[in-house]
């Protein structure tokens, strides 16, 4: 499992917009500053974002982004399965993945599937506002 830069920089964005968390939106060009990515890039993560109900967009004066839940409600699981194709330890887990003809003798597919699970329960127990707090 690789986490790539587009699930680390939405974690990193929804960080910061639980951080402004006073209910104004927040203009994406601030964001992008504090954060040190690219504006372009960022565009393209709250698009998805959005699309996923996680922000809120407004467009023009006053516009920007700002969280649709509370903090607590997001938790890195969910943020992940927007930006991340999988987060399985190994291909033959992945959603889309074709099935093994090994898989019945397979010795460690139990040890692959109990770290899949793992991770999962791992990902889904971690939130927004725990990561803001400091509470890991």
């Amino acid at each position: 499992m690789l986490i790539s830069t587009k699930g680390r920089y939405a974690l990193r964005v929804l960080i910061d917009l639980a951080e402004q968390s006073d209910g104004e939106y927040v203009p994406l060009k601030d964001i992008a500053q504090r954060q040190e990515i690219s504006q372009k890039y960022l565009e393209s993560i709250m698009s998805a974002l959005s699309k996923a109900g996680m922000v809120d967009g407004a467009h023009g004066k006053g516009g920007g982004y700002r969280l649709k839940k509370p903090a607590e409600e997001y938790s890195v699981k969910d943020i992940l399965a927007v930006t991340e194709t999988s987060l399985a330890p190994v291909g033959c887990l992945n959603k889309d993945a074709s099935s093994c003809n090994r898989a019945a003798e397979c010795k460690t597919l139990p040890m692959w599937k109990r770290l899949d699970s793992l991770l999962e329960d791992f990902f889904a127990n971690i939130n927004l506002a725990q990561i803001v707090q400091g509470k890991l």
